[in-house]
């Protein structure tokens, strides 16, 4: 799944160099993550963290465009834990899973007001004791995948999006707990502005 993942983003940024954008915009955005991790040692439902970013919107004719962001993305999550096998599960530890998330997504716009947008996202967890360059090398080896669908209205220089986000691979989260494999899900909603 790691390799499909990795391909995609790369066709659709080769895609992306290759036909030439007739278009290009940069901005920022942030906004509320409501994010959860599936696995039997967390607990069930979503918990409220944020993200914030750039993206750069290259527009390919009139309908179609790529958009690559780049966000710092917060999950919280809270980990059940059991001192006996036989015990009932309890509440147990919080923790803050800080990513650094790249989506590469697909824009296709039905109309000027309304982007519809998919594609790949790779996320590096940001581990609390190691630096932005540690996690950088360990990326292909604690990274997550996952896969956004969403959609953006366009006001003027404004945008306001919504996108469910639901992650591909079974990684272990060492800053959480080393007991059990997890899939991350977000839904992400926010706003953002065009700067250039």
């Amino acid at each position: 799944m790691k390799k499909i993942t990795l391909f995609l983003s790369a066709a659709i940024l080769l895609l992306a160099t290759g036909v030439g954008a007739q278009s290009l915009n940069l901005g920022i955005k942030a906004g509320a993550t409501l994010g959860k991790i599936d696995g039997q040692s967390f607990k069930d439902g979503y918990n409220f963290g944020v993200h914030a970013g750039f993206f750069a919107d290259l527009g390919i004719g009139e309908k179609w465009g790529i958009q690559p962001e780049v966000l710092f993305n917060q999950t919280k999550t809270q980990v059940r834990t059991s001192s006996n096998v036989g015990d009932a599960l309890k509440q147990g530890t919080k923790g803050h899973l800080n990513y650094l998330s790249i989506p590469v997504l697909l824009n296709f716009k039905p109309a000027n007001i309304l982007t519809i947008q998919a594609g790949p996202q790779f996320g590096i967890l940001m581990n609390k004791d190691n630096n932005l360059v540690e996690n950088g090398k360990e990326a292909f080896k604690s990274g997550d995948f996952a896969i956004d669908l969403g959609a953006q209205l366009n006001l003027g220089g404004f945008k306001v999006y919504g996108r469910y986000n639901i992650g591909l691979a079974n990684t272990k989260v060492s800053d959480v707990t080393d007991k059990s494999k997890w899939t991350n899900q977000q839904i992400q909603l926010g706003i953002g502005y065009v700067i250039l």
